[in-house]
């Protein structure tokens, strides 16, 4: 008998093998990726103190792009680079979420890096 697979068990199981590889600190917070059907959502957070430092989702004015679609994700990119940059956050350590580095996440990623972030 075949079995369905769990999509969304397979990526909190790659998510937290992630995890216990990289983590954030106040001199290199972590920047990390969470992917739903509709939208996308950014944010930098000191692990150390379990702190959000910034955020950006596509549920915000500035992005024109309502969507989780690549276009969205550069925008996104481009505008937690900027909200970054004004906090005097340089570096980050990205975290990927469990998704695969591929389509919209490397779409984000780029952007951000762009926008002045390094990772």
């Amino acid at each position: 008998m075949i079995t369905k697979i769990d999509r969304k068990a397979e990526r909190q199981r790659r998510h937290t093998r992630v995890r216990t590889k990289i983590s954030g600190t106040a001199e290199c917070p972590r920047l990390c990726v969470y992917r739903s059907n509709n939208n996308l959502y950014v944010q930098i957070i000191d692990d150390d103190k379990a702190q959000t430092l910034v955020s950006a989702s596509t549920l915000e004015k500035e992005i024109k792009t309502k969507h989780s679609n690549k276009e969205a994700a550069k925008e996104l990119g481009a505008l937690i680079a900027k909200k970054a940059l004004e906090k005097n956050i340089k570096t980050v350590v990205f975290d990927r979420g469990g998704y695969i580095y591929h389509g919209v996440v490397k779409e984000l990623a780029d952007a951000a890096r762009e926008g002045g972030l390094e990772f």
